[in-house]
C-alpha cells in the first residue's frame, strides 16, 4: 500500500519535490487535511494561515519548475513552536499576556529553515512560558499525546513533537532548558536534537530583554523529526554562526573518530526508575552491542552534582523573575513553580563564584569521562508519561515529575549534545533513550541513534489514540 504524503519523512518528500513526482502543493495540502481531521483532538497546531502557506508551496513549485538551485528541504512543510519568531505570526509563548505578540522577523533557526527550502505551517503549542514539562497552555490549551488522550505530550516542545508524530508534519523547531526537545519526542515516540551550546543559533529579533544568564548558559534550538536521518538533515540546515547570537559559531559536523564505546545508564541515581524504562535503554545498549560498540553499565561521575547545580542555576532565576511570571503565567504553571519551588536563600557574590566553579569542576569530570567513554546513554524520563495535571495534583506528584526528568539536566547544565530516540513500546507508550555526547559531536550521538532506530523501527506517524 502507498503512503499518503502526510506520512513521509521530510527527506523523502524532499526528493519527491525535486525529483517532479510530486509538488509542494500536493505536499501541503496532504498536512492541511491531515490538520483538519485529526488538529482538534490533539490540539498541537495552535496558529496556522492556510492561504499563506499554500501561497509559498506554489512558490516552491516554480521554483522547482524553472530549474532554480534547491535547497535540501524543498517544499517541505515544518512547524515551529510558539516560542520561536515566525514573521507576521503571534510569538505567544504560550501565555495569555502574549497573545498579541504578531512579529515581524524570523528567529534564526526559521530563517534557515525557509533558506533551506522549507515551507513554514505555522506555530505549535507550549506551556506558559515554558515553565512546565505538560504542555497545558492558559492560551492554547491542552495538546494531548497521539498515543493516548489525557496524557500528557511532555514539554515544553510538546506540541510540536504531538504534530510530528501524528503525521501533522514532517519536522520542526523547538528548544531546550531542561530537556524541551528531548522530553516530548520520549513521551511521542519520535527523535530529536539537543546540540551543543552555540551549535544553532538562537535568540528572537522581536525579544525585548536581554537572555537570563541560566539561559546563556543552557538554552539551546533544535530539530525534532520523525527519523534520525531528518533529524540530521534539519540540523545541518539550521546550524552555524548567526549574527543574532553572539555565542553562536560554525563548526563541521562531521568530527574525528572516536572509540565506540557506551557508558550505559538504565537507572541512574537520584531516584526511582520504571523498569519498563530501564528496559528500554538496555534494548539500546543490545543494538549497540550488535553493531560492534563495546557498551558498559557504569555509573557516571558527578552525577547528582550536575542535577543539583542545574537547579541552582535555574532556581536562582526564577526567583529574580517570580514577580514577572505571575503576571504572564496561568493558574496551572504557577501552581507547579509553586509546587517544586526550592527555597534557595539569595546568592551572594562568594556562593555564586562557588556556583560557576561547581559547574566548571562538573565539566572537567566529564570531559575527563567522555574521553574514555565517547557516549552516554540512558533514559529520557524514569517514567513513562503521566496523566494531564499530575504534575499540579500536589507537591508530591510535583516532586515526581522533577524527579524523573533528572537525566536530561547534565546535557543542559554541561553545554553536552543529546539525541533522543524512541526503544519501542511498553504498555501502549513509547519508550525511548537519549544518546549524549562531547561537545560538538552530534555527529557521534546521531550515528548511534540511527543504529538504535534500525534496530527498533521507525513508530510513527500514528493515528490519535483515545
Amino acid at each position: 500500500m502507498s503512503k499518503e504524503l502526510w506520512q513521509e519523512s521530510a527527506t523523502s518528500l524532499a526528493k519527491k519535490i525535486k525529483s517532479g513526482e510530486t509538488t509542494s502543493r500536493d505536499v501541503i495540502e496532504s498536512h492541511l487535511g491531515r490538520i483538519e481531521e485529526i488538529n482538534t483532538s490533539v490540539n498541537a497546531i495552535v496558529e496556522i494561515h492556510p492561504d499563506e502557506v499554500r501561497r509559498n508551496a506554489d512558490a516552491a513549485d516554480a521554483a522547482q519548475k524553472r530549474g532554480a538551485p534547491l535547497g535540501p528541504l524543498h517544499g517541505v512543510p515544518f512547524t515551529v513552536k510558539v516560542n520561536l519568531d515566525l514573521a507576521g505570526h503571534a510569538t505567544t509563548h504560550g501565555s495569555v499576556a502574549l497573545k498579541d505578540n504578531v512579529v515581524t522577523g524570523n528567529a534564526p533557526a526559521v530563517e534557515r529553515m525557509l533558506q533551506a527550502g522549507g515551507v513554514a505551517l505555522g506555530h505549535t503549542n507550549m506551556p506558559d512560558l515554558g515553565l512546565r514539562i505538560n504542555t497545558q497552555s492558559a492560551l492554547h490549551g491542552d495538546t494531548h499525546n497521539p498515543w493516548r488522550h489525557g496524557v500528557t505530550a511532555a514539554g515544553s516542545s510538546g506540541g510540536e513533537a504531538a504534530a510530528i508524530s501524528s503525521g501533522m508534519s514532517p519536522i520542526g523547531l523547538g528548544n531546550d532548558i531542561g530537556g524541551s526537545l528531548r522530553n516530548p519526542a520520549y513521551a511521542c515516540g519520535i527523535a530529536s536534537i539537543k546540540p551543543s551550546r552555540g551549535r544553532v543559533p538562537g535568540g528572537n529579533p522581536s525579544d525585548p530583554y536581554p537572555m537570563n544568564l541560566n539561559a546563556q548558559i543552557m538554552l539551546v534550538d533544535g530539530v525534532l523529526a520523525r527519523t534520525i536521518d531528518d533529524v540530521r538533515t534539519g540540523l545541518e540546515a539550521v546550524m552555524g554562526a548567526h549574527p543574532n547570537d553572539p555565542i553562536s559559531l560554525s563548526a563541521p559536523l562531521k568530527g574525528t573518530p572516536v572509540p565506540k564505546r557506551v557508558a550505559l545508564v538504565p537507572e541512574p541515581i537520584g531516584g526511582s526508575t520504571h523498569p519498563d524504562i530501564a528496559e528500554g535503554v538496555r534494548i539500546a545498549g543490545r543494538a549497540l552491542s550488535a553493531a560492534g560498540y563495546e557498551v558498559e553499565e557504569i555509573e557516571i561521575p558527578m552525577l547528582f552534582d550536575a542535577y543539583f547545580n542545574w537547579a541552582e542555576l535555574m532556581m536562582q532565576n526564577s526567583e529574580q523573575n517570580y514577580e514577572m511570571y505571575k503576571g504572564a503565567i496561568g493558574e496551572g504553571g504557577m501552581r507547579f513553580l509553586d509546587l517544586t519551588g526550592v527555597d534557595f536563600p539569595p546568592m551572594t557574590p562568594a556562593d555564586l563564584h562557588r556556583m560557576h566553579n561547581s559547574r566548571h569542576t562538573i565539566a572537567k569530570t566529564w570531559r575527563m569521562f567522555m574521553s574514555q567513554y565517547p557516549l552516554i546513554v540512558g533514559p529520557v524520563w524514569t517514567q513513562p508519561p503521566f496523566e494531564h495535571n499530575f504534575d499540579t495534583k500536589d507537591t508530591e506528584s510535583a516532586m515526581q515529575v522533577i524527579e524523573m526528568y533528572r537525566f536530561v539536566l547534565p546535557a543542559n547544565l554541561l553545554g553536552l549534545p543529546a539525541a533522543c530516540v524512541a526503544t519501542g513500546v511498553a504498555n501502549g507508550l513509547p519508550t525511548g533513550v537519549q544518546v549524549m555526547g562531547d561537545m560538538f559531536r552530534e555527529d557521534v550521538c546521531l550515528d548511534a541513534a540511527e543504529v538504535i532506530e534500525s534496530a527498533v523501527g521507525v513508530l510513527t506517524p500514528i493515528d490519535p489514540r483515545n
